[in-house]
């Protein structure tokens, strides 16, 4: 599990690592062009079980921390759609990962 840290002090988010990559390329795009965004995503541990949202801001510190050593492979499907939100008035919003016919041929 990685850890996404907005803010000063943090607040502090578990997402797969798998997840975190995603999401990181989708900001970072998003913060190159000094663009502010929402960011929503779903707790799913049964004794949380909670939808936040954040306002994420070029100004706020932001740190993606990895617990795993390889940067896994990116689904270009997942990372359009992920994209679509972010510059969409939904912002973007942490979904399940759809299949990508091009990263299963790879497997």
């Amino acid at each position: 599990m990685g850890q996404l840290l907005y803010g000063s002090p943090p607040i502090i988010v578990e997402f797969d690592d798998r997840v975190l990559a995603h999401l990181e390329m989708v900001m970072i795009a998003k913060l190159r062009r000094d663009e502010s965004f929402s960011l929503s995503w779903e707790d799913e541990r049964p004794s949380v079980g909670s939808r936040n949202t954040i306002w994420i801001n070029p100004a706020i510190p932001l740190h993606f921390l990895f617990f795993g050593s390889k940067r896994p492979v990116i689904n270009r499907t997942w990372l359009e759609a992920l994209m679509n939100g972010a510059n969409s008035g939904t912002g973007l919003r942490v979904m399940h990962e759809p299949a990508d016919p091009a990263l299963m041929a790879a497997y």
